[in-house]
């Protein structure tokens, strides 16, 4: 089969397309036919070698992934030839033609869901379920701010936040951005390339400011929400690049807290999947995605990822 190999930590292109080894699945596991493989911003930090966990070299990167099962081992009772699934993390990584799963990292995925959107179930979806179920411990008639909306964890935020009977204020750096945001059910939806964007969210909230803040880009933006965070206020920091300086006093003006979220538990991962598919089962949750490249073109992809607008998920078509 082909897979996207690395033989080094470093930019993109070093990740290469070759062949290898069929994998053949074990007692309970699975081997799925990839259809389409998500990318995601963690797996560039991790090409990279700047991630704290590094896995051993050669490997193939990924996790999330949507296509049929191929093959399964002993004791799999779930799935059989044929089904169509959806993957929460693999064995062997996603981006390739086939890949190797335990049988609990694999879901079912309903025909109203098409490959390409089954492939940006897994990260964004359950990263958003976490960041406003179990860690803001969000409730309907909050409003939250989805910093960075119109990616595919932040698509994944509003639609979730929206179901639940929160009040959604997403931004955006363009207008097609905006309007995808605004599509997934955000009251309002602001540029955050503007200079007065906040003072803009203040009135919205008739200066009362936000209950939630999901925030995907902490250190150009912590420091900010800070200012906007009303009273027992929380933010949960979903993504960073770097360091950042902030006020203490702000948080102490709100009494509020900010939390840090990375790889949950087991447990927390069954309660997000069985939202995604009550979600995706019901229509309330739509994965929306942005473009689909070859695989070949998995350098491009985290290029885009990475530097590019973010219009929903980027997926990669074996």
């Amino acid at each position: 089969m082909k897979a996207i190999r690395l033989h080094e930590f470093g930019p993109p292109e070093v990740m290469k397309l070759e062949d290898v080894h069929d994998p053949r699945p074990g007692p309970g596991q699975v081997v799925v036919r990839v259809h389409a493989a998500g990318v995601n911003p963690v797996e560039t930090y991790i090409r990279a070698g700047t991630y704290a966990l590094k896995p051993p070299l050669p490997y193939t990167p990924g996790g999330d992934a949507a296509g049929t099962v191929a093959a399964v081992g002993e004791h799999v009772t779930r799935f059989k030839t044929g089904d169509r699934v959806y993957t929460a993390g693999t064995v062997s990584g996603a981006y390739a033609q086939l890949a190797l799963c335990s049988a609990e990292q694999v879901y079912p995925l309903p025909e109203n869901v098409s490959f390409a959107q089954g492939a940006g179930l897994h990260n964004p979806y359950a990263t958003a379920y976490r960041a406003l179920f179990l860690c803001a411990r969000a409730h309907a008639g909050q409003t939250v701010l989805v910093h960075g909306a119109s990616g595919s964890v932040g698509l994944a935020t509003v639609q979730f936040a929206s179901a639940a009977g929160l009040s959604v204020l997403g931004t955006g750096g363009t207008e097609a951005g905006r309007q995808l945001v605004r599509e997934q059910g955000a009251a309002h939806v602001l540029d955050h390339k503007s200079p007065d964007y906040f003072e803009q969210l203040m009135r919205l909230t008739a200066n009362r400011g936000v209950d939630l803040v999901i925030e995907m880009l902490a250190n150009v933006n912590l420091g900010r929400d800070l200012a906007v965070l009303g009273q027992g206020g929380c933010i949960v920091i979903v993504g960073s690049r770097g360091e950042v300086q902030i006020n203490p006093r702000l948080l102490m003006r709100a009494q509020g807290s900010i939390l840090g979220m990375t790889g949950g538990t087991p447990e927390q991962y069954a309660q997000a999947h069985a939202a995604i598919g009550a979600g995706i089962r019901t229509g309330t949750l739509r994965p929306v995605v942005g473009s689909e490249l070859p695989l070949a073109e998995a350098a491009r992809a985290h290029h885009e990822i990475i530097d590019g607008p973010a219009h929903g998920k980027i997926v990669l078509v074996p």
